[in-house]
């Protein structure tokens, strides 16, 4: 059996509205997660997670919200179909705390799909406390994508300047720390390229060392050009196994002096995902992003694929 793509059905009083007849709200994460499952020609299973809550009487009110949670699965389903008719398509409830319901599902899944607002027309994303407890905590790799998402964005436009699904895919973005290269990172970054049949930009940001940090044996502060031909031939030496894995993918390096956040927000313009990684922590404060990951979602506007590694 295959493992599917699973995408979170959001329960949130947005969605119920439009289960009941309301104006729906942008709902397209699922049309995502659809192309994705096309992709990587596995079946998409569609998931709400709710929580019941008893009334005054003392009597759970299970009933009218597994009604309202049906109704909102069936309208995404539909909108899956008539996005990607060829998906084969799965629906389930569950009942519990969301966050732990959709870490329970990612651990079954190939990848697991969440829908965000935009900040503004431009970059990051509004994440709620259950998709960033989700992305800090799944074991496997988790895409946030805005709502308003469309197919063509994930596209170069076409020559007149419309929107098309026929031109190429815009480039995938590896965030590629080089101070720590993780296989788990890279391979997911262009496996995506792949599937895409688009060009994979790999971008790497580095700071000068200060006088302050340099020990007395360190050499001092060496040029800026130097310091950053270093940087790109040890990305090329990284990289050159999965060029000679994945040798139909163009790839193109990138070595920038500067802050992470600020490298990735313009490397990422016009991009169609970025791909970063998170490693796992045993940490008594608990699970986090990290600070790239963290960046990437705030700020980042395209699709960011969170990639957990040890």
């Amino acid at each position: 059996m295959l493992v599917p793509v699973i995408a979170a059905v959001d329960g949130s009083a947005e969605s119920f509205a439009a289960a009941m007849g309301a104006p729906p709200t942008p709902l397209r994460q699922w049309g995502r997660a659809a192309r994705e499952a096309a992709r990587r020609n596995r079946p998409l299973k569609l998931l709400h997670a709710w929580s019941w809550h008893p009334r005054q009487d003392g009597e759970p009110a299970t009933a009218a919200q597994r009604h309202l949670a049906r109704r909102c699965l069936r309208q995404a389903e539909e909108r899956v179909q008539r996005t990607c008719p060829g998906v084969r398509v799965e629906e389930e409830q569950v009942e519990g705390p969301a966050t732990a319901a959709l870490l329970r599902a990612a651990d079954e899944a190939d990848l697991l799909v969440l829908g965000s607002r935009g900040l503004s027309g431009f970059t990051g994303f509004v994440v709620g406390s259950v998709a960033l407890g989700v992305v800090a905590r799944a074991a496997r790799p988790v895409v946030l994508v805005r709502a308003e998402e469309t197919a063509p964005d994930e596209h170069v436009p076409a020559a007149d300047g419309h929107d098309s699904t026929r031109t190429p895919y815009r480039d995938v973005v590896l965030a590629l720390d080089l101070n720590d290269p993780c296989d788990e990172v890279i391979e997911f970054a262009f496996e995506a390229a792949r599937l895409r049949h688009a060009r994979l930009h790999a971008v790497h940001a580095w700071q000068q060392p200060s006088a302050i940090a340099l020990g007395p044996g360190d050499i001092g502060l060496v040029q800026v050009p130097q310091r950053a031909d270093e940087w790109l031939g040890f990305m090329t030496a990284v990289l050159q196994v999965w060029r000679e894995k994945y040798p139909e993918i163009e790839v193109a390096e990138t070595v920038t002096e500067g802050r992470a956040q600020s490298v990735l927000v313009r490397a990422t313009s016009g991009a169609s995902l970025l791909v970063v990684g998170r490693r796992f922590t045993d940490r008594p404060a608990g699970p986090r992003t990290g600070p790239v990951a963290h960046a990437a979602i705030h700020h980042v506007g395209c699709p960011v694929a969170v990639v957990p590694h040890a």
